[in-house]
C-alpha cells in the first residue's frame, strides 16, 4: 500500500534533472500508476506496463527503483529475462 503520507512533504523524487515544482505530480502521478499495476505480483515487461500504465519505458524503469528505496517502501524488485536471452528482452515482478 502507498503511504499517503509520502507524497504531502517536499517531493521524495531527486536526481539533477528533476525540480519538484515541474516534475513531482507528473512523478507521482506515474509512481502511483505502476505501483498499482505491479502490486498484484505478475511479471512484466517494460513494455506491457506501459500499454497499461502511460509514461516512458525509461520513466516505468525509475518508478520500478524508487520502489526498491526505503522512502518509497523499500520493495522487492525481481527482474528476469524472457524468451530466448539473445532478444535481451527482461521481465520484472514487484513484491509486496
Amino acid at each position: 500500500m502507498i503511504q499517503a503520507s509520502l507524497f504531502d512533504r517536499p517531493s521524495p523524487f531527486g536526481g539533477k534533472t528533476i525540480t519538484a515544482v515541474h516534475d513531482h505530480e507528473r512523478l507521482a502521478s506515474l509512481f502511483a500508476r505502476v505501483f498499482t499495476l505491479m502490486s498484484d505480483g505478475r511479471w512484466r515487461t517494460f513494455a506491457e506496463i506501459k500499454a497499461v500504465t502511460g509514461g516512458s519505458e525509461a520513466g516505468i524503469s525509475a518508478r520500478l527503483r524508487d520502489c526498491r528505496k526505503p522512502r518509497f517502501g523499500g520493495y522487492v524488485v525481481n527482474s528476469r529475462r524472457r524468451g530466448n536471452p539473445k532478444d535481451g528482452v527482461w521481465e520484472y515482478q514487484l513484491v509486496v
